[in-house]
């Protein structure tokens, strides 16, 4: 295997997560990141989680996460409440219409991943994560750009 074979192995994992959006977006209407959003939310304690909680585990910036919660909310997917007591601070909450949609959508490609991810040892994670790191030292790609690489703003 040559640096030709890597770099189209990386083009054919790109170009499966690009297509895997577009399905996603035409068939189900909302983008992979807001499907990440309403799972996150779906995932957490009575359905709820702060603005602040998504982006840091979306890991993007605060303007990106306002965008795809003003469209879920649009779509009546999610609900800004008040938290109790503390009337500063707003809770996002998982929707019943929300939450029928995320069921509907089939497992994503990171959800495959992750699923083949969990049966391999210690070892063989770090063994990967290195080389992971090494492909974003190589293509020197800088921190607040690895969060989600493939997703482009029209997606969000």
């Amino acid at each position: 295997m040559d640096s030709t074979d890597i770099l189209i192995n990386i083009r054919k994992i790109v170009r499966s997560i690009n297509l895997e959006s577009k399905r996603i977006e035409k068939d189900y209407g909302v983008s992979i990141p807001q499907v990440l959003c309403m799972d996150y939310l779906s995932k957490s304690p009575e359905f709820q989680a702060t603005q602040g909680e998504l982006k840091n585990f979306l890991n993007l910036n605060s303007s990106t996460v306002s965008g795809i919660v003003q469209r879920l909310e649009k779509k009546g997917l999610i609900a800004r409440l008040p938290k109790t007591g503390d009337k500063r601070v707003t809770k996002l909450i998982l929707t019943a219409p929300g939450e029928m949609l995320l069921r509907k959508i089939p497992p994503l490609l990171h959800d495959k991943l992750n699923r083949q991810l969990e049966t391999i040892n210690n070892k063989e994670l770090q063994k990967i994560e290195e080389v992971l790191n090494n492909l974003i030292l190589f293509l020197q790609i800088p921190d607040e750009d690895v969060a989600l690489p493939i997703i482009s703003n029209n997606e969000l």
